[in-house]
């Protein structure tokens, strides 16, 4: 199994600043892509960025210039830097990683617990 832990969440105002963080565990599996979802309250959860092995990344429109994903391939973490922070970023935030297990050679989805976001003054 795969578990993400995520951190980092929290209240910040308009126009402010959070990185969330993720750590994997991993034991029999091999990370592959990473990322970010989040699920505002009545709508339905949505791709957020995503970074591959390799270093490329990709986002949502919504959050391009203003978000920054990255990893550490190594501490097996990925982490989401959220700058120019508006309102309508609002919501729960979940790590996701696609991990093959090398036993089977299958890849799985799995996902953190969600940590909340919000931006209000």
């Amino acid at each position: 199994q795969v578990q993400l832990v995520e951190s980092g969440g929290g209240l910040v105002q308009p126009g402010g600043s959070l990185t969330l963080s993720c750590a994997a565990s991993t034991r029999g599996f091999r990370l592959n892509t990473m990322g970010w979802y989040r699920q505002a309250p009545g709508k339905e959860r949505e791709l957020v960025a995503t970074v591959t092995t390799g270093g490329t990344t990709n986002y949502v429109d919504s959050v391009k210039g203003r978000f920054t994903i990255s990893r550490d391939n190594a501490k097996n973490t990925v982490d989401l830097q959220m700058n120019s922070l508006k309102p309508e970023d609002t919501a729960v935030y979940y790590c996701w990683a696609m991990a093959m297990e090398l036993t089977t050679f299958l890849n799985h989805n799995y996902w953190g617990q969600g940590t909340q976001v919000t931006v209000s003054s």
